[in-house]
């Protein structure tokens, strides 16, 4: 009984504290404005406004249920009361907020101080404020907080726990398509969600491009990833980089404000930034041609802006190196590996990878080997001592269009490196003047033999390269060269078996002139004043002899009667046989099948030759090498024929006998000039032959024997310099050459006038098709084998 009276005691006890103390006592005192403690020094607001405590979350809850430890009695309560445990019912987010970053700075009414969560974001913000000035200014700046579906402070920070905003909590939002559609953002899903695969995934948060609170659409100029910006902005992580860059030609034009100009993002991309190792990104190796080259070509913008066509950058794709990189050869160069990644720059400045004092060594990290040559080269040392007109790497293989050196379209092909590589310079009378080195060696290169044959399609014929060497030449003078005198045995034996050292005796570069041959030099002027003392004096014979036939026409024809009675058939003369004739026509057809392929081979370039080229076709012209030869075996095949008819035929040896010369002939010329001048009236009377085919045929027999020595010489021209030596061949060269021009002007002038030309004869002395001549030209022209001939008439008739 007693313990039944005694619960109903504790429990009305219990029921009347619990109605003493509830909210609405609390409030007669706490509702007042006025209502105030000193605490530590500061004094401290206790009011609490009832209307803001009734719409708040905690409307529900007794305000002894969190404030506990004291007697409502007592007033002022005391001075240290329990502190409120939030935790006691907010369990997580008291849990969450002893890990945040502000558990040990505030408690949590420094935030929620009683109040319910505020709908408004601006409130929100408000609160963040009080603490964090200059986010909040950040953020009411940006596009969050103006875009009204925008997130709060706690939507990235989330509320208690208040960690720094990572990717994560961006893209909870971006990244997702129920925010995507409701943003109409659906387009920029893939390209937001690429991100997370990028190598910027690893270590760079969104913030560290886009900022934390001050984040603007991308076309804003205040965005750090505003097409302005974003070199900056790459520049906190990247600033080597982009130091590289913005010295480029690239940075240059970026800074200067030309909208085509790339920027970082340009190249890279924006999310979808990978390592250059991987085959997505961009500026991969298996990408970045196609990426330089749509600027670069494919932008009129910029290829107004650029020094070299878009040909020119075009060549690329057909080069080696492009043909190797687009079947798939990941070793191939691209543009990068010449130009540099970030620091792409004019080849005019000192700086550039391509510059001309660069450029050697940007090739060389794929060409070592070669690069090392080339250093070591006379080209390479002087390329060392900066001087500009040297060649380096590009000068001769091109820039962009690099092509193999088997390809007929490469400058250094072996039919094109004489002429468009080596000539350009060695040719140039300013550069030779300026270094002092001999102009006159291309020239002489290009009139030889080698040199004549490389210029019409010969790809075997030794070229510049092919003696002088290629990347590692060396003037002469050094042991290591292979022109030295002591290698060119060597040299030359690559293409002439048997090379020996008298392969080194006499000049290189044969030029004629003093100083640089005296032998040749000295055959050649005497060759020209025989040739020049020779023809001129056979044309003034002829000019003289011709004015005074036709002198002696003009009297026939105006001072003689102009009837004539009838006469019989004149009597003829056997001059020349079947087999004179023969040998004769063999002599013309061979001689000037000689003529024409010799000078087919000497002056390729001559529009005669040309004609025929395009007549015959480029096979016939190749062909007169060989027609050349087989004229030559047909002369010689005359003249030894010729030689047993002298000397062992009866009329053979009589006709040696007659075209011998004696003191007659000399008188016989005296007297010829003297009636030629006027200042005789009677003319020599001739036998069978005069002193003019007498000096024809021994001058045939002459030039004869020497074209054929020489000819042969030349045929065989690897045992003719292993047994003699080159200077032997040099002039058995020149010889062949003036003795040809000797031997065709003397045909055209002397020989062509005196059996077309001359006024007896014209148009033609046909003796050389009929054999025979009249007695009339007998009379005229050998009278005293036409007495003869009579004399053995009467003896065979008597």
């Amino acid at each position: 009984m007693k313990t039944i009276i005694g619960t109903l005691i504790f429990c009305f006890f219990l029921t009347y504290t619990g109605f003493a103390q509830s909210n609405g006592d609390c409030l007669d005192c706490h509702d007042d404005p006025e209502l105030t403690m000193t605490k530590d020094g500061k004094e401290i607001l206790l009011d609490v406004n009832p209307k803001r405590f009734s719409a708040s979350a905690h409307k529900e809850v007794t305000c002894i249920e969190c404030h506990v430890g004291f007697d409502p009695d007592e007033e002022p309560h005391k001075e240290v009361i329990t502190p409120v445990d939030c935790a006691s019912c907010h369990e997580e987010a008291a849990k969450d907020f002893t890990h945040s970053g502000h558990f040990n700075e505030i408690s949590c009414t420094s935030c929620h101080e009683n109040i319910h969560r505020p709908e408004q974001l601006a409130q929100i913000i408000t609160k963040c404020e009080d603490c964090h000035k200059q986010p909040a200014a950040d953020f009411k700046s940006s596009i969050h907080f103006t875009d009204a579906n925008g997130p709060a402070c706690y939507d990235c920070h989330s509320p208690h726990r208040a960690e720094i905003a990572g990717a994560e909590n961006c893209l909870s939002c971006h990244a997702e398509t129920e925010f995507a559609e409701k943003n109409g953002k659906t387009d920029k899903l893939d390209f937001i969600r690429a991100y997370q695969e990028s190598i910027h995934a690893e270590n760079i948060e969104c913030s560290d491009c886009h900022s934390s609170h001050a984040i603007f659409p991308v076309d804003s100029s205040a965005s750090p990833v505003n097409r302005q910006n974003i070199v900056q902005t790459c520049n906190e992580c990247h600033d080597d980089v982009v130091v590289d860059f913005l010295a480029s030609e690239h940075g240059k034009a970026f800074e200067s404000g030309f909208e085509n100009a790339p920027n970082c993002s340009d190249c890279h991309g924006e999310h979808e930034i990978y390592p250059i190792t991987d085959s997505r990104s961009e500026v991969s190796r298996q990408h970045e041609v196609d990426a330089c080259l749509k600027c670069h070509l494919d932008t009129p913008e910029v290829t107004e802006r650029m020094t070299h066509s878009a040909g020119f950058i075009a060549g690329y794709e057909t080069s080696i190196h492009g043909r190797k990189f687009y079947e798939g050869d990941s070793t191939a160069a691209i543009c990068s590996d010449c130009h540099g990644a970030h620091t792409p720059m004019k080849a005019s400045d000192a700086n550039s990878l391509v510059s001309k004092f660069n450029i050697a060594a940007t090739c060389g990290k794929c060409h070592e080997e070669i690069a090392a040559e080339f250093e070591a080269s006379i080209h390479g040392e002087a390329l060392l001592q900066d001087i500009k007109d040297v060649p380096t790497c590009t000068d001769c293989h091109g820039e962009h269009n690099i092509l193999e050196p088997a390809l007929a379209a490469s400058p250094v092909a072996p039919q094109n490196v004489s002429q468009e590589v080596c000539g350009p310079c060695h040719e140039s009378v300013k550069l030779t003047q300026k270094y002092g080195i001999s102009s006159d060696r291309f020239s002489a290169y290009n009139d030889s033999y080698h040199g004549l044959a490389v210029r019409f399609g010969d790809v075997e014929a030794a070229n510049c390269a092919s003696c002088h060497g290629v990347h590692n030449i060396l003037a002469s003078t050094d042991p290591n060269s292979s022109i030295h005198p002591e290698n060119l045995a060597v040299t030359c034996g690559e293409c002439h078996p048997g090379a020996n050292k008298n392969f080194a005796i006499g000049k290189v570069h044969i030029t004629g002139e003093a100083d640089n041959d005296q032998l040749i030099y000295w055959i050649s002027t005497i060759y020209i004043i025989l040739i020049v003392g020779t023809i001129g004096a056979m044309l003034l014979h002829n000019l003289l002899d011709w004015i005074r036939k036709m002198k002696e026409k003009y009297q026939e024809r105006y001072y003689t009667p102009a009837h004539y009675p009838s006469k019989s058939v004149p009597k003829k003369f056997v001059r020349m046989t079947l087999e004179d004739r023969i040998q004769h026509w063999g002599l013309i057809v061979s001689f000037f099948a000689l003529v024409i392929t010799g000078f087919m081979l000497t002056f390729p370039e001559a529009w005669w030759v040309i004609w025929i080229r395009k007549a015959g076709g480029e096979g016939l012209f190749e062909l007169r090498g060989l027609l050349h030869r087989i004229a030559a075996v047909v002369m010689i095949a005359v003249t030894l024929y010729h030689t047993y008819y002298c000397l062992f035929t009866n009329r053979g040896r009589q006709f040696i006998r007659d075209m011998r010369f004696g003191w007659q002939d000399i008188k016989d010329m005296v007297v010829m000039l003297k009636y030629n001048l006027g200042l005789s009236k009677t003319r020599p009377r001739f036998g069978r032959f005069n002193y003019i085919e007498k000096s024809e045929y021994w001058a045939l027999v002459w030039g004869t024997a020497i074209m054929t020595l020489t000819g042969i010489a030349l045929w065989f021209e690897n045992q003719s310099m292993a047994w003699f030596s080159k200077l032997f061949v040099d002039a058995c060269e020149t010889i062949h050459y003036f003795e040809a021009w000797l031997a065709f002007l003397a045909i055209v002038v002397w020989h062509f006038y005196y059996v077309i030309f001359n006024p007896d004869v014209y148009p033609m002395n046909f003796t050389w098709l009929t054999g025979k001549v009249t007695e009339e030209e007998m009379e005229h022209e050998h009278p005293l084998e036409l007495e003869q001939l009579r004399k053995e008439e009467e003896e065979i008739d008597s």
